[in-house]
């Protein structure tokens, strides 16, 4: 029998803390280098000051987070909601395949299979234990964005809040991360937060449609 705290909707948010502090340390020196992952995006920042640093995150939102890691999130949530295993063993490995992704690969599939872990009391459910045996096999790796949708579907948790919310805390760990550096207040941190997180509502919605589109075929 299912432990009754792992199939508490408590229990999913904790995972997803978990996750959500995971996304505030994708922009700290010190958790990646820990980790043994390649160098931090931060250091292909130049001596450009805050703008440069800015331009940095407006590109990781154009380029990384809104086009690749919401999709994998939504993609994977569709799929643990289907049942849909060898679809979602798929989408973990095409992650692996973005040219984007990969300066975060290290550190993604550690945080990853450390969360699988977690859910270990759920294996005797299919989904889980056939992605678990994926991961061990090598046939997937794990990625955080995966889990994070896998969670957010076991637990039956709010999509949209949950892609929102790891939207504006993977955008504060890059700020807080960079705030020293760059010798931003606490003020300009807040502005430029509240500036790259205002189109992600949007942005959400329409991923939102254009998914249900194709999942609908």
């Amino acid at each position: 029998m299912l432990d009754r705290k792992l199939k508490s909707a408590e229990a999913g948010m904790e995972l997803l803390g978990e996750l959500h502090r995971f996304a505030e340390q994708l922009g700290c020196p010190q958790e990646l280098a820990a980790l043994g992952t390649m160098p931090l995006p931060l250091e292909m920042v130049r001596g450009d000051g805050s703008l440069s640093f800015q331009g940095f995150l407006e590109t990781y939102c154009a380029q990384v987070l809104v086009p690749h890691e919401l999709p994998a999130i939504h993609k994977a949530y569709l799929h643990a909601t289907r049942y849909e295993v060898r679809e979602l063993i798929e989408s973990d490995w095409k992650l692996s395949q973005e040219p984007k992704l990969r300066r975060f690969a290290g550190v993604s599939q550690c945080l990853g299979t450390s969360q699988l872990q977690r859910l270990r009391p759920l294996r005797d459910q299919r989904l889980v234990r056939r992605y678990w045996e994926a991961v061990e096999n090598g046939e997937a790796h794990g990625w955080h964005t995966i889990v994070y949708g896998l969670v957010l579907a076991l637990f039956s948790l709010p999509l949209r809040q949950g892609l929102l919310n790891y939207g504006q805390q993977v955008i504060r760990g890059f700020i807080d991360s960079g705030s020293c550096a760059f010798k931003l207040s606490p003020e300009e941190s807040a502005r430029l937060h509240a500036k790259l997180c205002a189109p992600l509502p949007q942005a959400i919605e329409r991923l939102l449609c254009a998914q249900a589109v194709v999942f609908a075929r």
